[in-house]
């Protein structure tokens, strides 16, 4: 049995490397598992192919900032995937992230729906059923539930700084993502389950299944204070973390530097993810550090930290908070979208979005790590092989129909 996936990136960043789990668990159930990608890739267990090429990507991208067409460009590289996809006769396909400026979902969606391929897509935030935005609750908008137009977040990704396409975005999405017959929807929280049962997908099956994430490679480092003195932080010092791949207002770096100006001496943040351009406007007792894409490396960063910070403001199921449990670091979130549902007392601590007083509580009588009860919770609760396996047999019950 032939298993495809598409998706942005391909063992790289947070949804790669869930993509790759779930390749190895599909190849443990016996599938000759495959993963096609837009932009990035790692080596990968599975059989990769790329779909287009970096101008293809840039060109997307053009004509997403003046047009407002995101997901309808690509045509070219789309055709020639579409080509090889032809060859290669996959029996299902599991779709991530097709937003990301590399396919065209109308020549996507036509392909599947003329071959009979059955489609799994798995979820991991809110654009496929809005006119534009990937979330709207930090804009406080419900339009998606009816109808788009007159976007509020038209400049926020996938940014369009010209024309406003959202109510003709809605009607192509609800037309093109409705027409396959044999789809499967997986939400990776409650949260966004609960959101797809009010939208334009809310016909057809949907289950929840959770992210998981690589245990063995997310552990507690050996050595934490030679990690702790490359990132300035003294022993004596209590590490607030903060991780995110793009640090954009709905993530809470204002929160951040913010809570920063409240900390004592010995308290310290440390942001990863940032831009040049962010670190140079950070306060005195905020070190800054570019995104890594090393897994290893992060985990480091995370063994080192006290306390893991996820102050976002719009979020589905963030893997930082399962990351950082996992390298026995207790996690405190805001209670925004499906980030607390990775969360227990005895993993951390959930606090309504902006309660920084709250925070400085929390960090004020933090108490030592229990570093192995955090660890076997999340192996547990968070491993790859366990959350990654509930989707054979959703795969298997759609091949059997």
């Amino acid at each position: 049995m032939r298993f495809l996936q598409i998706n942005v990136t391909a063992n790289v960043g947070s949804t790669g490397r869930i993509a790759e789990g779930i390749g190895l668990a599909a190849q443990q159930a016996g599938f000759d598992s495959w993963i096609a990608y837009g932009r990035v890739a790692a080596p990968s267990a599975s059989h990769l192919i790329r779909i287009g090429t970096k101008f293809d990507y840039c060109e997307h991208g053009i004509e997403t900032r003046l047009l407002d067409n995101h997901g309808l460009a690509s045509r070219r590289a789309t055709q020639g995937f579409l080509r090889e996809v032809d060859e290669l006769k996959p029996d299902i396909v599991l779709l991530h992230n097709i937003h990301g400026f590399y396919i065209n979902y109308k020549h996507l969606f036509g392909y599947l729906r003329e071959k009979g391929i059955p489609l799994v897509w798995t979820l991991h935030d809110c654009w496929p059923f809005t006119g534009h935005c990937a979330y709207f609750s930090f804009a406080e908008c419900d339009k998606w539930k009816t109808g788009c137009g007159r976007c509020p977040q038209k400049t926020t990704y996938p940014s369009s700084y010209f024309l406003d396409r959202s109510e003709k975005n809605y009607r192509d999405k609800k037309r093109f993502f409705t027409s396959i017959p044999n789809l499967t929807i997986v939400s990776v929280s409650q949260w966004l389950d609960d959101l797809i049962g009010q939208s334009f997908l809310k016909d057809f099956r949907h289950v929840v299944i959770r992210n998981g994430i690589d245990t063995e490679v997310f552990s507690p480092a050996a050595d934490n204070r030679e990690i702790r003195k490359k990132l300035k932080i003294a022993d004596d010092e209590t590490m607030l973390l903060g991780v995110a791949a793009d640090w954009s207002p709905r993530k809470g770096l204002k929160d951040f530097c913010k809570l920063a100006g409240r900390l004592l001496p010995k308290q310290k943040i440390v942001l990863v993810g940032l831009s040049k351009k962010q670190m140079e406007g950070l306060p005195p007792n905020v070190t800054g550090f570019e995104r890594t894409d090393s897994a290893r490396e992060l985990a480091e960063i995370y063994s080192a930290a006290d306390l893991f910070l996820n102050l976002t403001y719009e979020d589905n199921y963030p893997t930082t908070n399962l990351e950082a449990i996992s390298c026995g670091t207790p996690c405190l979130t805001y209670r925004t979208g499906g980030s607390p549902e990775s969360v227990c007392p005895e993993t951390g601590y959930v606090v309504e979005q902006g309660d920084l007083a709250s925070v400085l509580e929390i960090v004020k009588r933090l108490p030592e790590k229990d570093v192995p009860g955090l660890r076997d919770h999340a192996v547990r609760h968070f491993s790859q092989e366990t959350c990654f396996k509930q989707y054979i047999p959703v795969f298997e019950s759609i091949l059997q129909r």
